[in-house]
């Protein structure tokens, strides 16, 4: 096999292992939806979801799904790993700017949150977006630190895989910037379509946004890319999606269809 053929392989391993997987299953979601016979503006799509109805078991198994659901990140790290490269390094998963990563983060997820919430009330207003419940966890003592665990996990996941792993690879499959640009909105969208339509078209402009700063120079220390900054914007904006919307009133949260 080419060293190509291997490259792509690999990929759609972990892709199929991870967000492909997701995709897949976005995908079937979207039309069951849409061929369900009720307007999507009346259907909802529950994130964070209860498990068990005993406490401490919904407790382990949130703990294990948001565990297992790193490993493809662990596998895309070491695959990348590989000849004595160092893909914490190469992704810029390290530590060594902290200051800058945090601001940055901070800049990307203003940037994009707050058109963000807006464009979620225009979907459920055009009736292309579902009722979205941000959480359906009971409330216990660990509720928040679970969703922030959470929020962690999926800013983890899919700026590694998403950005940082999929860029390296096709890369080294001779792919452009502007190629790579538009795979990576277009697989942020993707698993996102179990949502609606609006936040597919919303997590693309998201995709592009993060892919474009990822891979652009002026954003770069010392001549390297750097994932962190993705990482912090997206837990930001799933940690406001999932516990910060408490604080939002309750009249404010009905308006915009937010259980």
């Amino acid at each position: 096999m080419s060293s190509n053929r291997r490259v792509a392989a690999e990929v759609w391993i972990v892709l199929g292992l991870s967000l492909g997987q997701s995709a897949v299953y976005a995908l079937v979601n979207i039309a069951a939806r849409l061929t369900a016979g009720t307007p999507l503006a009346e259907q909802t799509a529950t994130l964070n979801a209860s498990q068990s109805e005993r406490p401490y078991l919904d407790l382990v198994y949130q703990l294990l799904s948001i565990g297992f659901a790193l490993v493809p990140v662990a596998l895309a790290l070491y695959l990348l790993s590989g000849q004595g490269r160092s893909a914490v390094r190469s992704l810029g998963l390290d530590g060594s700017r902290p200051g800058r990563d945090l601001g940055w983060g901070v800049v990307l997820a203003a940037a994009i949150g707050i058109p963000g919430l807006a464009f979620y009330a225009l979907g459920r207003a055009l009736g292309i977006t579902v009722e979205v419940q941000a959480s359906a966890l009971d409330v216990h003592w660990w509720t928040v630190p679970v969703l922030l665990l959470s929020a962690f996990q999926n800013g983890v996941v899919e700026e590694v895989i998403a950005v940082g792993y999929l860029y390296e690879r096709t890369r080294q499959l001779g792919w452009n910037r502007v190629k790579f640009i538009v795979a990576s909105s277009l697989l942020r969208g993707s698993y996102h379509l179990y949502q609606g339509i609006g936040p597919f078209l919303g997590n693309v402009v998201m995709g592009v946004v993060f892919s474009w700063f990822y891979t652009s120079p002026r954003f770069q220390a010392e001549g390297r890319r750097r994932v962190i900054p993705l990482i912090v914007a997206h837990t930001l904006l799933d940690v406001v999606a999932f516990v910060g919307y408490a604080l939002v009133p309750a009249e404010w949260r009905e308006a915009l269809g937010i259980r």
